[in-house]
């Protein structure tokens, strides 16, 4: 559990950017809401599980459905914050357990309407909370989102702990994966086995579906595991994350079903050898989308020397030929869940795409930002098949080249390999170092 002083200092820390901003928090009265669970449809009586919204996780501790955390800047009790907790139902302990939560100078949610009458004529912001028919200054709230998301961006002792702790649940899974990886295993049987051993080693939940897909199924950025059975010579590309209290790893590992021979084993090398030299890369003051584009010249020189690109890579970037095997950024912020705080600096419009692909993060790093720098190749066919891209790229691709990638072994499939890195003045620390590659 969070200590009641880090909480203050974020709480701190909030207060003091809203208050900085040239736009002006003025006499605002800022609402931060956990959020409510959403029922399955179909008369089940159940929801689906709750997740506390990340800024109210952040400024509180907790994860309790309901609750709201209010700040008005012009009192002086508690720094200006004052908490509302939700009433604990007779059904809700008959049929859940469930107890009041102590929770110190808090004040019950029924309290709250009282509370925000008193303040009727003033500017209201609502962040992951409902207002209940009361007007929003909707341009206020989007910036006070925006610097509350910013300074939650450097992660504190605690966070950085909780990370920790959940990587060493999401390292002992991954640890039986090279012996357990053979032919004639499913996709499925390995989601099992991991997912067990990372509950055991202590996770409380998992910040993402688990991913699991072998031979072509590896080429999928997203694929949910299947029954499919493993064959020879093939990769296997899996990404999982254990969490606790709401914090997650993110870690994705390529295997090879049997010693990977071949293009399989060009493919995989390209990759762990751009994603070494992004990871020394990642230190405070480099833009993100620099390490992008910088990742991408990388990936791009290694499918040239496979026979696959034509040409210079710096070149095939700027053409955004690369994102035909790339299409996603090189990484993204994580922490307080598996996007944790991403975009740009407040105030800051949407970018141009980069190398041809969106990026999730798209700003300087920091000392305490926590990213994953998980570079890919990936033969997929919803992009080499079509016929747009086959004529704009026809003089940089050998699409013969590739239509043997697609075919060999039922498809060369995809690898990525993704690590997550704490950004420090001295440099990058790989929190995910021990899971072998």
């Amino acid at each position: 559990m969070v200590s009641q002083e880090a909480i203050e200092r974020r709480r701190l820390r909030a207060a003091h950017a809203w208050r900085a901003d040239d736009a002006g928090l003025g006499d605002a009265v800022v609402l931060i809401g956990s959020g409510s669970p959403i029922g399955i449809p179909g008369g089940q009586d159940q929801t689906y599980p709750f997740h506390a919204h990340p800024d109210y996780l952040w400024l509180t501790g907790r994860t309790e459905a309901e609750g709201v955390v209010a700040f008005d800047p012009t009192i002086h009790e508690r720094g200006g914050w004052v908490d509302f907790v939700p009433e604990v139902s007779e059904a809700e302990r008959v049929w859940e357990g469930r107890e009041p939560r102590e929770v110190p100078d808090a004040r019950l949610l029924s309290d709250l309407a009282g509370w925000m009458a008193e303040r009727k004529d003033r500017p209201l912001v609502a962040l992951g909370v409902k207002a209940n028919g009361v007007a929003i200054d909707a341009e206020r709230s989007k910036r006070l989102g925006e610097l509350l998301i910013h300074a939650r961006r450097p992660k504190d002792a605690h966070e950085i702990d909780l990370v920790r702790r959940a990587i060493a649940a999401t390292a002992h899974g991954f640890g039986l994966l090279p012996t357990m990886i053979r032919p004639g295993i499913s996709e499925r049987a390995i989601q099992i086995e991991l997912e067990a051993a990372i509950r055991r080693a202590g996770a409380d939940d998992f910040g993402y579906g688990t991913l699991v897909g072998s031979g072509p199924n590896a080429s999928v950025l997203h694929f949910a595991p299947s029954e499919r059975t493993i064959g020879e010579n093939e990769l296997i590309l899996v990404d999982a994350g254990g969490s606790i209290g709401g914090y997650t790893a993110d870690v994705t590992r390529t295997y090879g079903s049997t010693k990977l021979t071949g293009p399989r084993r060009d493919l995989y090398d390209i990759v762990l050898q751009t994603q070494i030299r992004a990871i020394e890369r990642c230190r405070v003051g480099i833009t993100w989308r620099d390490m992008h584009t910088r990742a991408a010249v990388d990936l791009a020189e290694g499918l040239i020397e496979m026979g696959v690109f034509r040409g210079r890579a710096e070149s095939l970037v700027e053409r955004e030929a690369i994102a035909l095997f790339l299409p996603h950024g090189i990484g993204h912020m994580v922490g307080l869940g598996v996007r944790d705080a991403g975009g740009r600096r407040p105030g800051v419009e949407p970018g141009p795409k980069c190398c041809g692909v969106t990026l999730r993060v798209d700003l300087p790093l920091e000392q305490g930002y926590l990213m994953t720098v998980e570079p890919g190749l990936y033969f997929i066919r919803a992009l080499l098949d079509d016929q747009r891209r086959r004529e704009r790229f026809a003089d940089c691709v050998d699409w013969k080249r590739v239509d043997q990638l697609l075919t060999d072994g039922g498809g060369i499939g995809g690898v990525r390999i993704e690590d997550n890195i704490l950004v420090t003045e001295s440099g990058p620390v790989n929190l995910t170092a021990a899971i072998g590659k």
